[in-house]
Parts: C-alpha cells; sequence; structure tokens
C-alpha cells in the first residue's frame, strides 16, 4: 500500500501532467474506470485507491473534479497504429484539449483518422483524454498531411460552398482551422465548405468536425 506523497509511481504521475514528460518518457495517464475499461492494452502501471495506494494520496494527483478510484499509466507507443482512413479529420493548430477530444469522438463515431499540425492540443491531455471517452484508443493520429495526400476540403465559417451541394465521395481530408484564427492560405485545399447556419456567427470547431463527418458518411453509403 503507497501511504507516502513522494512514492515514485505517484511522482511519475505528478510528472505527466506535463505535456514535455509525456513527450519525453512516451507515457500518459488516464482517470476513471470507463475511461481505462476502453483501453485496448495492459497498463504500465495501476493505483487503485484503497488497494495499492491510499485514497487521499490518488486524489491529490488526479486532474479530474471527483477524486477517480483508478489511475492508469500507459505508454504512448501502444495508441493505435497510424493507419489511414477513408476520412480524416486535419486539425490545424487546435488548442484546446477539450475540442481535440471531442473531434477524436467525433472521428471514432464514424470510422475516421485524425491528423495533427504543431500547435494542437496534446491528444493525451487529461482533458483530451476525458473528452475522448476512450475513443483514443480507437482512432489513428497521422501525421498532418502534406500536399498531394487525399482530397482535401477546408472548413471554413464564410465563403465556400454549403457543404451539402459538395461532391464529398470517396477518400476525403477536411481541414479544421484554429479556434480563433482559422485556416491560413497556405493550407492546400481543392475545396472550401461551409455549415450553413442561421442563428450564431460560426461553430464550434469541434461540432464542424462532427457534421462534416456526417455529411461524408451520408454521401458514402
Amino acid at each position: 500500500m503507497i501511504t507516502s506523497p513522494d512514492n515514485e509511481k505517484l511522482k511519475l504521475v505528478r510528472k505527466l501532467h506535463d505535456r514535455r514528460w509525456r513527450e519525453k518518457l512516451g507515457l500518459f495517464f488516464v482517470e476513471g474506470e470507463d475511461l481505462i475499461d476502453a483501453a485496448t492494452v495492459k497498463p504500465v502501471e495501476l493505483l487503485v485507491a484503497g488497494e495499492n495506494v491510499d485514497p487521499g494520496l490518488l486524489a491529490d494527483v488526479s486532474t479530474a473534479g471527483h477524486a477517480p478510484r483508478v489511475i492508469a499509466i500507459y505508454r504512448r507507443g501502444d495508441l493505435p497504429d497510424p493507419a489511414p482512413r477513408a476520412v480524416t479529420l486535419a486539425l490545424w493548430r487546435v488548442a484546446d484539449p477539450g475540442n481535440v477530444g471531442t473531434l477524436i469522438r467525433a472521428a471514432d463515431a464514424f470510422r475516421g483518422a485524425v491528423a495533427l499540425s504543431a500547435g494542437c492540443a496534446d491528444p493525451t491531455s487529461p482533458k483530451a483524454l476525458r473528452a475522448s471517452t476512450g475513443s483514443i484508443w480507437r482512432v489513428p493520429l497521422v501525421p498532418f498531411p502534406c500536399d498531394g495526400a487525399s482530397r482535401r476540403v477546408a472548413l471554413v465559417a464564410h465563403g465556400g460552398e454549403p457543404i451539402d451541394g459538395l461532391d464529398l465521395r470517396g477518400e476525403l481530408t477536411f481541414l479544421l482551422g484554429a479556434e480563433r484564427d482559422g485556416l491560413p492560405d497556405e493550407i492546400g485545399r481543392e475545396l472550401e465548405a461551409r455549415i450553413p447556419i442561421d442563428g450564431a456567427e460560426s461553430l464550434n470547431v469541434a461540432a464542424a468536425g462532427a457534421i462534416a463527418l456526417y455529411e461524408w458518411r451520408r454521401q458514402n453509403v
């Protein structure tokens, strides 16, 4: 039973709060039984309140609003292989981890992949993992697409063609820009699409990605 806050396993969890340590060590931690049950591999470490660690100490290293009963540590290398899929969400500097996690969840719903540019939030951060609700274990994280990859459709708030009027059949990459600044002109695209709306000025990037995936699936059934 771990009863000291200076225990090496607890120190490791605290380190993994920091993206730099996650990247350096190739590890990340997952909080809560539901997210851990969704994992497809065994953890490197498993800390269970009341079984092998004092509950108060586990709560102290948690980032969740309510202290979890279980925290597990996993290897980044055990995430799905970066295999291409028929549809990809390519995220340009999407900085909010909640949006990144939600877009991973949306990709999972439509059997898509996710590409992350430099400047995106870490998909293995605690907030992104919670938002993905376990989809991180099923969605390939592929390199941000280079010129000459599958046909690219940029989602834009203004201009562009209504998405339901475009031919989205076949392999496709949807480009989604940063929450505030959108996509820069130098990111190549064959088409620009907008999602027609009547109220708010624009949609949250995660909502836009989910709608685009639905339209793609509708046209490819």
